[in-house]
């Protein structure tokens, strides 16, 4: 029966194709893939296959254990190391497959993977909801554009701890959900990248506004256009001594994506994700009066479609402070402050984010949680201080560019 499963996982690798971007392989399903002739799975049975599974075959790549975990259109696994896949699910009869690639964000690592679970060893379980089951998924992963010829064997080993599963911890991904040094199949701060960034881990994003010559609010880090992170044309110096019309008709980012308006992303953030944070990491103090009726309009959206989204305006400086406080009852418009304790009361910030260098600060977290308040922190990609971090602080949410790090080691929590 297994080789049966394994000349089906073969004809499917036989239409799998890749494309090269940004000098990191992506590999990718071809258009006449097995997995698209096979049925999605319910709601029920996706979340029986979330939790803490033991990699009894691959450890030597993958390490010891994988957290395995639905977002809003993929399944994700992912381990302590930044490596991490990025998976599609579906069954035929009680047998399910599950096909996609992995990728090592650290370095340029990535290659094909394709398992299954056969009905024995929780298929029908998974499907029919029949209680508690062994689940094991067996296959194969590949490198680079090889097919998967080395053994992927994970075997689950407890569901989400309650501490988990009764938190609203934030995982926030920097720039949109990435950046571009990481390459990624998306550029940063685009309305694509927050699209991606949920296969990722993310459960809210960190983005950068900026404003047009004209007064319209856009997304973009940098203060200039440059060929980090857009495509050559006609444009280049000062970002922000263009209109808008300017940079939506002749600017393009790296992978091709117009800018968004802040506008625009916001309301794509509340239509079209899942995404629960919305962190907006102010780029200049003259943007805050232009910016605060836009918060002001995606939050109420947000409202009215039942949609539990935290939108804050991060105030990162003393000239940022400064001219939000000139603003008409701003200790009402939802920040963000990164600067101190005191200021987080002055504006009567609903977040406070110190920097992570400065340790995990338990005593003035617990102080804005007595307040009412939540802490985050940023930005923090190293695996060993994400680990201290979630094991003896008590931040609220990580914004960082590793989200599925922060994801392992959140979810593996006992």
């Amino acid at each position: 029966m297994k080789i049966k499963y394994l000349n089906l996982i073969g004809l499917l690798l036989f239409f799998t194709g890749c494309n090269k971007d940004s000098g990191v392989l992506i590999p990718s399903l071809g258009p006449n893939a097995f997995i698209q002739q096979t049925h999605p799975l319910q709601q029920s049975s996706k979340i029986l296959m979330e939790g803490v599974y033991r990699v009894t075959s691959g450890s030597d790549m993958f390490g010891d254990y994988m957290i395995v975990k639905w977002n809003r259109t993929n399944l994700s696994f992912a381990n302590n190391n930044g490596k991490h896949f990025i998976l599609d699910v579906g069954h035929l009869d009680s047998v399910i497959f599950v096909q996609g690639y992995w990728r090592n964000g650290y370095n340029d690592g990535t290659g094909l993977c394709s398992m299954y679970i056969s009905k024995s060893e929780g298929g029908t379980a998974i499907l029919t909801g029949n209680g508690v089951q062994q689940i094991i998924i067996r296959g194969a992963y590949g490198k680079d554009n090889g097919l998967p010829d080395q053994t992927l064997t994970m075997e689950y080993l407890r569901p989400f701890s309650d501490k988990v599963k009764n938190s609203n911890f934030y995982i926030l991904g920097h720039r949109a959900g990435g950046r571009n040094s990481d390459r990624l199949p998306v550029s940063e701060n685009s309305l694509a990248m927050v699209k991606y960034t949920e296969k990722l881990g993310t459960t809210g994003v960190e983005v950068d506004p900026r404003l047009s010559s004209d007064g319209v609010a856009f997304i973009y880090h940098d203060g200039d256009i440059n060929t980090r992170l857009t495509q050559k044309g006609p444009l280049s110096g000062d970002i922000s001594a263009y209109t808008w019309f300017q940079l939506s008709a002749f600017v393009r980012l790296i992978h091709g994506e117009k800018i968004p308006s802040l506008e625009e992303l916001l309301t794509f953030v509340v239509d079209s994700t899942l995404l629960r944070f919305v962190y907006l990491d102010m780029k200049s103090a003259e943007a805050v009066p232009v910016i605060i009726p836009i918060q002001k309009r995606a939050i109420q959206r947000a409202k009215d479609k039942g949609r539990d989204v935290m939108i804050v305006m991060g105030i990162p400086s003393t000239e940022v402070l400064n001219a939000l406080t000139a603003y008409p009852d701003y200790q009402n418009v939802p920040t963000l402050c990164e600067l101190t304790v005191d200021d987080v009361r002055q504006v009567n910030s609903k977040v406070w984010a110190p920097r992570w260098t400065l340790g995990t600060q338990n005593d003035l977290v617990q102080q804005m949680h007595n307040e009412g308040r939540l802490a985050v922190c940023w930005t923090i990609d190293t695996p060993s201080w994400i680990q201290d971090y979630l094991d003896n602080g008590s931040f609220d949410g990580l914004l960082t560019n590793y989200p599925y790090v922060v994801a392992y080691y959140h979810y593996i929590q006992e």
